[in-house]
């Protein structure tokens, strides 16, 4: 008796739900599943923002790298310390840790989280990071 009460219940309330939905116009249904809120992530920047040319190196680590390579975050090279680039650059070599950095590897994500960045982006990054070593 109970399921039958309640499946009675959930009829009911579909029912309602579709005629109410039927007399709403297109703007009305766009407006009422509309986005109530957005996600903004620290240090990224607004795909909104218009772009005034070409970024340099410095800005787009300023943008998506700084947070980690700054100080190191889980093992991440500092930010123009031989010591942290050096072996990397010996053992894999330049196209490697550019791959790598494209890709993703250990805790870095793909691209460095840098959602607008191209290989390009991700190299000027990458050599500003090993400026003077």
């Amino acid at each position: 008796m109970k399921v039958r009460a309640f499946i009675a219940l959930v009829a009911t309330g579909l029912f309602l739900t579709g005629a109410v939905a039927q007399t709403l116009n297109e703007d009305e249904i766009k407006e009422r599943i509309m986005p109530v809120g957005k996600v903004k992530i620290a240090g990224a920047v607004d795909a909104t923002a218009a772009v005034a040319g070409p970024r340099t190196g410095e800005q787009i680590y300023q943008a998506a790298c700084t947070a980690c390579h700054a100080v190191g975050v889980l093992g991440a090279p500092k930010t123009k310390v031989a010591a942290d680039w050096q072996p990397r650059l010996d053992e894999k070599g330049y196209d490697l840790v550019w791959k790598n950095a494209i890709n993703g590897i250990n805790a870095m994500p793909a691209m460095g989280a840098c959602g607008d960045c191209t290989d390009d982006d991700i190299k000027s990054a990458i050599d500003y990071m090993i400026e003077g070593i």
